[in-house]
């Protein structure tokens, strides 16, 4: 009798335990709600880098949070931005810099904020057949191939022969707040060539202030046109249009943003302030459904890159042939034709904590946007975390993670410690230039440049 008693007693212990732990589970997901709002429009513009909104609409991943999304391309990211804000779209695949400069008013004035990162690298910089040629002897050879990272260094000359002869030499971005323009402006910059000031203060938001390189707006897929008509020099835009170029014969690819910043965080998934507040259930679960998107797309040593290359190629989504996007996407980039190269790191959508939102993430753009005077005055550190804790929203995405990891769908190794994580990656070096970057420190950040704005530099 005491032994059944016992054994009585054990199972209603048993019991008891497993329905804590359910109880857990269920409670945790409560927590998160049903969708306030379950349909939703979404844009985005035609760029690989948009596939974690693909793979999470063709995957089901919406709908399994109960959420029935329409994916709708954009014809350019002001559009884009502007759908956001009015409310004709309820989020968007967007630059890292439109929320910030959209928070501080550089541009359009609206509180837009991230809770998920969607990709690392993904862009490179291309020139004109004929500015390749006239760069070619200055880049060091090895074994008949030119040795990467191609520097601005090399490109110096031709700008200099440009200016000798009168002409302007120009080169295409896609936005004046995209990582592109950045980036682009970087590797210029650490080459010796001047990318030119913003000054809207003055009324001035060419960001040809004292240039040596006159950088302008081109919409990504209008690149590779663009470049052959002659209209511009080079370029700098995400995939597939480096490549594109390469296909058609008229540009060549000379690096890659991956070379410039290993591993630079590239394009965030932008809402409204006042949507995630709304609408905050909705607001998570969207980020529920993106993660198990971006780890669909890196598992298993990128296994399942080629059947998103398919989706990606479809004219709803990317609309480039197969060939092209997977010349990248599938872990290759292809500089000059027939230099095909081993890049496995060249789109990254969940490895290396890809979809955190860190706060360094924002600080390293607001960095960028005063030391080319998209930020005229000079602002204290204080200022550039502020900024960034108001746009990066760390905690959603961990409400979105750990709802994930209690269903049994991720585990905890997956994502950031968030008993410790800081919203602060420690200090970044490889950078083409050195210069080591420290997020908490943004001001002696800017004093390591030689060109850009610093201090209390005013135009």
């Amino acid at each position: 009798m005491s032994k059944l008693l016992d054994s009585c007693l054990l199972r209603r212990l048993l019991q008891l335990v497993l329905c804590s732990a359910f109880s857990a589970v269920a409670i945790a997901v409560e927590e998160i709600g049903e969708p306030e709002k379950d349909e939703l429009k979404f844009g985005f513009i035609k760029l690989t880098d948009m596939a974690p909104l693909a793979i999470a609409y063709e995957k089901g991943y919406f709908e399994d949070e109960g959420l029935y999304v329409t994916l709708e391309a954009q014809a350019n990211w002001k559009v884009l931005l502007d759908g956001v804000i009015d409310g004709q779209l309820d989020g968007a695949h967007m630059l890292a810099g439109q929320p910030l400069a959209a928070t501080i008013g550089f541009g359009t004035k609206a509180h837009i904020v991230t809770p998920f990162s969607m990709d690392l690298n993904g862009n490179g910089i291309t020139v004109s057949n004929q500015v390749w040629e006239a760069m070619k002897p200055h880049i060091p050879v090895v074994d008949g191939k030119p040795v990467h990272p191609v520097k601005a260094d090399y490109l110096k000359p031709i700008v200099k022969q440009y200016a000798l002869e009168g002409k302007p030499f120009k080169m295409g971005m896609v936005f004046p707040v995209s990582t592109h323009n950045y980036e682009l402006r970087y590797w210029l910059a650490a080459g010796g060539i001047h990318p030119g000031y913003y000054a809207p203060h003055k009324g001035d938001t060419s960001g040809h202030i004292n240039a040596e390189a006159l950088l302008s707006v081109t919409p990504p897929p209008q690149m590779p046109a663009t470049l052959e008509a002659g209209t511009i020099d080079g370029y700098c835009v995400g995939e597939p249009w480096n490549q594109q170029a390469v296909f058609k014969g008229i540009g060549v690819p000379v690096i890659t943003d991956f070379e410039i910043w290993r591993n630079n965080p590239e394009k965030v998934f932008g809402m409204s302030k006042e949507f995630t507040e709304k609408y905050p259930n909705t607001t998570v679960r969207v980020v529920k459904a993106l993660l198990r998107a971006a780890r669909w797309l890196d598992e298993n040593n990128n296994a399942n890159r080629p059947e998103a290359v398919k989706i990606l190629a479809r004219p709803e989504y990317v609309g480039a042939d197969y060939a092209v996007i997977a010349n990248s996407m599938t872990g290759t980039f292809e500089y000059e034709k027939g230099d095909k190269r081993e890049v496995p790191d060249f789109n990254v959508f969940f490895r290396y904590f890809a979809t955190y939102p860190y706060y360094s993430d924002a600080v390293w753009y607001l960095t960028q946007m005063r030391r080319w005077g998209q930020i005229p005055e000079p602002q204290s550190d204080d200022w550039y975390f502020e900024v960034a804790k108001s746009v990066y929203l760390p905690d959603v995405y961990r409400l979105a993670a750990e709802s994930l990891i209690e269903e049994g769908e991720m585990q905890a190794s997956d994502f950031p410690d968030f008993g410790k994580e800081s919203g602060f990656r420690g200090a970044q070096s490889e950078f083409i230039d050195g210069v080591i970057f420290d997020g908490t420190r943004p001001n002696d950040y800017l004093e390591q440049f030689q060109i850009g704005l610093k201090g209390d530099d005013v135009l």
